[in-house]
C-alpha cells in the first residue's frame, strides 16, 4: 500500500493534474513546483499519450504541445526524480495502458518506485484487465487507481470493492474539460461508494472554479483539477508557474471554507 491516503489526512484534498513536458521540460518542471507549493495535496502527474481518448481539447493539445517537445517516458520519470527532491505530497501517473505496457509493466513500476510515484491512474485499462498491471505495480508499492463513472452505475461498487489509494470519480459523461455545471448524481455514487469501502473519494472532469470545488466538497474526500490549470500553461507558457502557484492557493482556501 503506498502513501496516498496521506493526502487526505488534513480535510478536504486538492488533487492537480499537470501534463509532463509542457510545453517544455524546464516549464513543466516549474510548474510541478509552484503546484506543491500552492498547497496541493496529490499531484497527478501525466504522461503524454498520441490517442490521449479520455481527454478533452485542453489536455489533448498539451499531449501534443509535450511530444513535440522531445518528451519521452524516460524524460517523464528523469522530471519527476528532480522535483521530489523538493516536493513531498503523494504523486502519481495518469497515462494509457499502450504507454505502460510498452515500457514493460516490470520495468515501469520499478521506476516508479526508484522516483517515488506512489499510484497510477490509466482511464482506457477496463476492470477485467485491472489485475494484469496490479499485480506488478503492487510488488513496488504503487497503487493502481480505479475510476467510477456515471455510467458505471451496476459496476460502481465491484469497482470500489477492489480499489487501491483513492476513487477517481468521474463527475460528467465525456472527456475532460471545464464545465460550467455538473449535473450528474454524485451524493448517489458516494453512497455507493461508501458502501464498500473506506478509500477516499475525489471528484474529477470539469471542476476549475472555487465554488464548484467547495460544492463537490461536500460530497467527496477531494477535488481533482487539471483542464484549468493546463489551460494556464498554454495561455502563459514560461509565466505558467506564478499563475498556478495563485489559482492553487485560492482552489485550497475554498475548500477550507
Amino acid at each position: 500500500m503506498s502513501n496516498i491516503k496521506a493526502a487526505f489526512d488534513h480535510g478536504k484534498a486538492f488533487i492537480g493534474f499537470l501534463t509532463a513536458g509542457d510545453p517544455d521540460y524546464e516549464t513543466s518542471k516549474a510548474c510541478l513546483l509552484a503546484l506543491a507549493e500552492g498547497g496541493a495535496d496529490l499531484i497527478e502527474v501525466g504522461i503524454p499519450f498520441s490517442d490521449p481518448i479520455a481527454e478533452g481539447p485542453v489536455i489533448q493539445g498539451a499531449d501534443l504541445r509535450s511530444l513535440q517537445s522531445g518528451t519521452t517516458t524516460d524524460s517523464v520519470f528523469r522530471l519527476v526524480e528532480e522535483v521530489r527532491e523538493s516536493i513531498s505530497c503523494p504523486m502519481v501517473f495518469m497515462t494509457y495502458l499502450n504507454v505502460v505496457f510498452s515500457y514493460g509493466y516490470e520495468h515501469f513500476f520499478a521506476r516508479c518506485a526508484e522516483v517515488g510515484i506512489s499510484g497510477i491512474i490509466i482511464p482506457d485499462m477496463p476492470l477485467e484487465e485491472k489485475e494484469e498491471v496490479s499485480c506488478v505495480a503492487s510488488r513496488y508499492g504503487v497503487d493502481t487507481v480505479s475510476l467510477v463513472a456515471p455510467t458505471s452505475r451496476e459496476r460502481i461498487r465491484l469497482i470500489a470493492s477492489q480499489a487501491e489509494g483513492f476513487i477517481y470519480v468521474v463527475s460528467s459523461l465525456g472527456v475532460t474539460g471545464v464545465r460550467d455545471k455538473i449535473v450528474t448524481d454524485l451524493s448517489g455514487m458516494l453512497s455507493e461508494i461508501r458502501g464498500v469501502t473506506d478509500l477516499p473519494a475525489a471528484i474529477g472532469f470539469g471542476i476549475s472554479t472555487p465554488e464548484q470545488a467547495r460544492q463537490m466538497a461536500e460530497y467527496a474526500d477531494g477535488v481533482i483539477v487539471g483542464s484549468a490549470m493546463v489551460r494556464m500553461v498554454e495561455q502563459y507558457k514560461k509565466d505558467a508557474p506564478q499563475h498556478i502557484y495563485d489559482y492553487v492557493k485560492k482552489m485550497k482556501s475554498a475548500l477550507r471554507d
